[in-house]
């Protein structure tokens, strides 16, 4: 009798002795975000650095499910892991971007983006005010080299300013490519690394086409540097 009653003892007790808790999902988001986010710290994948915020906010939700719900949600370490690896990429990545984008203009030239060249698709395919105003200039841009200006280096190529454009775009519009030309033997990888050229800025009245695009081609530059 006395055996049996330790028995019944020991089994009601067992399951209040060892608890069944489900990691919190948010816990482990959190974590997931950030290998995501890391690769925001290239130039090229930037947006991605947006995973920080989100992974940050998984955290913190874990963390409130943790502490209202202790007996049902386990992985506070793991959120706070997470909290403190997104936060320090967050603050740590944007002051990286922040201070490339501040260095990364060479003297003497000015910077421009293709934002400022391209048309709105109802206005007319050319030459924007912009791009007028900085005609014959020097100037500093970013883009990215069209599949079809070749493979391996490259010391001519169109660029363009997505990868959209690049690669799931169709066919460019006018205003959306500038024929590049390398200087001092010069030669880059094609590839779809986003690109930092330097250079003199022009435009040619005479649109002319290029082998494989649809649109003519108005925005030259030659450029000195390339990154």
């Amino acid at each position: 009798m006395s055996a049996e009653i330790q028995l019944s003892s020991y089994a009601a007790t067992e399951p209040n002795d060892f608890p069944y808790r489900a990691v919190s999902r948010m816990a482990v988001a959190s974590i997931v975000m950030f290998p995501i986010a890391m690769l925001g710290l290239l130039q090229t994948f930037a947006p991605l650095l947006i995973f920080a915020v989100f992974g940050l906010i998984c955290a913190v939700l874990a963390l409130r499910s943790i502490a209202r719900w202790p007996d049902e949600y386990s992985g506070r370490s793991l959120a706070l892991i997470g909290a403190a690896l997104s936060a320090v990429l967050l603050v740590g990545g944007s002051g990286w971007h922040a201070y490339v984008y501040a260095t990364e203009v060479p003297e003497g030239y000015q910077r421009v983006s293709f934002y400022d060249f391209q048309q709105p698709q109802t206005a007319p395919d050319v030459p924007s005010e912009r791009a007028l105003a900085v005609d014959g200039e020097d100037i500093f841009i970013k883009g990215y080299i069209h599949p079809s200006s070749g493979s391996g280096l490259l010391r001519r190529f169109i660029l363009v300013p997505d990868l959209g454009t690049c690669c799931f775009g169709g066919q460019p519009r006018s205003t959306d490519m500038i024929e590049v030309t390398l200087t001092k033997g010069q030669k880059v990888r094609s590839g779809l690394t986003k690109r930092k050229l330097a250079g003199k800025f022009t435009i040619n009245p005479y649109a002319q086409k290029t082998a494989d695009f649809d649109n003519q081609i108005f925005y030259q530059l030659r450029v000195d540097q390339i990154r």
